[in-house]
């Protein structure tokens, strides 16, 4: 029986997989006309396995006959520095795969490159893919771009002779990266502005419910459509993601019959989210912990301020094709950052939350009488938050001294909040045995809640930094749609502030019920002192 797989290209033949014809397709043609095309995604996207369809379409196919095909993989010189060494083995690949037998010719320089391509070595037209290109080098990856540019526009140049008749035999080139192929960390810019581009995107929902459903016909086990839902809600069709969520769900945690439920769901989410090590996440984290990408991250989690969206912003563009953020189209045109899916923002949050406030020393005296925040049987928030804030203003200087800050004005990032209140709950419960908190967002950016379970109830708290009194205003009506979705009858709004006074704190502290929803959302002020 086939298997759901994250390690590696998906073999067609043992594991669940979406066909994506119409990718492969596209390069396909574009490979056999002629074109030199980048493939590019971020990671885990199924970059590799599309072309290595593509690489079987051409070795099938009956026009294949005119073309040598060739497939190098170049991850093995991550770490070569010299240039030349690299043209040197590309060209030992090249010939040892396709040239003719017995050729005599030796590649000492980049600049002998273009040889290979010569009638000399190959007996016919080339369609050459390489993969992994932009683990080379820079000067490597800017030196090969330019050469396949001088290349093309040769052939370009002599269109009134037959691809064979050509000085150089190169009819194709796809080179399959993520990030330095275009040209992105180029400081002089792409060499290689002849190339058309591929974009490998995510899996749409039907495509993931079509492995799905192909699981159900195999084993004859049925799955909860809310399961598919939330897998899909939870990794936006990320493609690595959601096949690792699929084997953790279908093979490690598969514990009911006939039919996989939420609650199975749930089981395996938690272990993904908090026990289960993945190289995809462990690369991502890597990444987004990075100076200067973290100030990037970090500003992301703010709760006021959309921030647009630039693939050519170096920052933006790094996290981008590392797959740590995406982009959200608003009204078709303004496109703002948000993270790349839920579950990438959540291991986010509990990194950077983990690593700021791992410890946070005592949190209430050992004979102080808890009773009007919590009992055996209720949890009261907004009591809990004025605690939070108590404690804040008597250990922010020694908790925030190192926290990081925006060299725009040395302020603490509002994220930094959000993370030590996550933390300060979370241990909270924890003292007492009982209880849960997690952070959800719900739109990717400008929204954090926690959920508290404890004692069978659900308490929800959207998080805000306060700004000004329409801010206020919109909070509430989100907080209490917010909370209709929850299906609670009462939520809390937290409002981080630098200071208030108790004017202030009087009147908009004040109840609020949405006559909409009928929900009662209470807001509650927390000084930062900053």
């Amino acid at each position: 029986m086939r298997t759901f797989s994250s390690y590696g290209a998906v073999n067609t033949e043992l594991n669940y997989y979406v066909p994506r014809q119409t990718l492969i397709e596209y390069a396909y043609q574009q490979l056999l006309d002629g074109h030199y095309i980048t493939v590019w995604a971020p990671r885990q996207t199924g970059k590799t396995w599309v072309m290595q369809n593509v690489l079987w379409g051409l070795e099938r196919d009956p026009q294949y006959e005119r073309f040598a095909v060739a497939k190098i993989n170049l991850q093995h010189l991550l770490n070569q520095r010299d240039v030349n060494n690299i043209a040197q083995v590309i060209a030992q690949e090249i010939m040892a795969k396709v040239g003719k037998p017995g050729s005599a010719l030796k590649i000492e320089t980049l600049q002998d490159l273009p040889l290979v391509f010569t009638r000399e070595v190959l007996a016919k037209p080339l369609v050459l893919i390489l993969d992994e290109f932009d683990a080379l080098v820079e000067e490597a990856i800017s030196g090969l771009a330019a050469m396949f540019r001088n290349i093309y526009i040769n052939r370009q140049d002599q269109a009134h002779k037959t691809t064979t008749e050509k000085d150089y035999l190169l009819h194709g080139v796809a080179l399959i990266g993520v990030r330095a192929v275009l040209g992105i960390e180029n400081a002089t810019g792409s060499p290689f502005n002849v190339q058309r581009s591929l974009h490998i995107p995510n899996l749409t929902f039907a495509e993931v419910e079509s492995m799905f459903k192909w699981y159900e016909q195999d084993s004859g086990q049925t799955i909860d459509p809310a399961v598919i839902e939330r897998l899909f809600y939870e990794l936006q069709g990320q493609p690595g993601l959601t096949c690792w969520l699929g084997e953790l769900l279908t093979e490690t945690y598969n514990e009911h019959q006939p039919t996989i439920t939420m609650h199975d769901f749930e089981i395996a989410y938690a272990a993904a989210t908090n026990a289960l090590p993945n190289n995809n996440i462990i690369n991502i984290i890597n990444k987004a912990k990075q100076e200067p990408y973290k100030q990037l991250v970090l500003e992301m989690f703010q709760t006021d301020t959309k921030l647009e969206f630039r693939y050519d912003d170096p920052l933006t563009n790094f996290l981008y094709m590392n797959g740590v953020i995406d982009h959200e189209v608003v009204d078709k045109i303004g496109r703002y950052l948000k993270f790349a899916n839920p579950f990438i923002e959540k291991r986010l949050f509990s990194y950077f939350a983990r690593e700021l406030f791992g410890n946070l020393g005592r949190l209430y005296d050992p004979f102080e009488d808890l009773e009007d925040t919590i009992t055996a049987t209720r949890l009261n928030v907004k009591n809990l938050l004025r605690r939070y804030e108590a404690y804040l203003q008597k250990n922010g200087a020694r908790l925030l001294k190192d926290a990081p800050r925006r060299t725009s004005d040395l302020r603490i990032y509002e994220a930094v909040y959000h993370f030590h209140l996550y933390m300060y709950i979370h241990r909270f419960l924890s003292l007492r045995r009982s209880g849960q908190v997690y952070p959800e967002f719900p739109t990717g950016n400008g929204q954090i809640d926690l959920i508290i379970k404890y004692q069978g109830q659900i308490y929800g708290v959207e998080v805000k930094s306060y700004s000004d009194k329409q801010a206020y205003r919109d909070g509430l009506n989100q907080a209490a749609r917010y909370g209709k979705q929850l299906q609670v009858s009462e939520i809390t709004l937290a409002l981080f502030v630098d200071n208030v006074d108790e004017a202030n704190r009087q009147k908009y502290e004040q109840v609020y019920i949405d006559q909409e929803t009928g929900v009662t959302v209470t807001p509650v002020f927390v000084e930062t002192g900053q």
